[in-house]
């Protein structure tokens, strides 16, 4: 018998460095726009997370993408695969 493939879904999120001052983490603010229920109005928020840099090559104001990944600490949850194309 084979071994089924087993397809793992992981969320994927855009942001912006905003702090790089760790060791191997880095801090990435995203940004979404939501519509609220009643008013249907559109407004931003943000939110932070702190992703795992293996290198420590992304620098403050850097544009990446990372996925969720097995928790690395307390709080890492994160792991940066690459830099994003500016949005235009």
């Amino acid at each position: 018998m084979k071994k089924a493939a087993t397809n793992i879904i992981r969320k994927k999120f855009e942001g912006t460095v905003v702090s790089n001052k760790n060791n191997k983490t880095i801090v990435v603010e995203v940004k979404t726009t939501k519509l609220h229920p009643k008013y249907h109005k559109r407004f931003l928020t943000s939110k932070k997370y702190k992703v795992h840099d293996e290198k420590n090559e992304y620098k403050v104001g850097d544009l990446v993408v990372f996925i969720e990944c097995r928790p690395l600490s307390k709080d890492k949850r994160w792991r940066v695969i690459g830099q994003a194309t500016k949005k235009s």
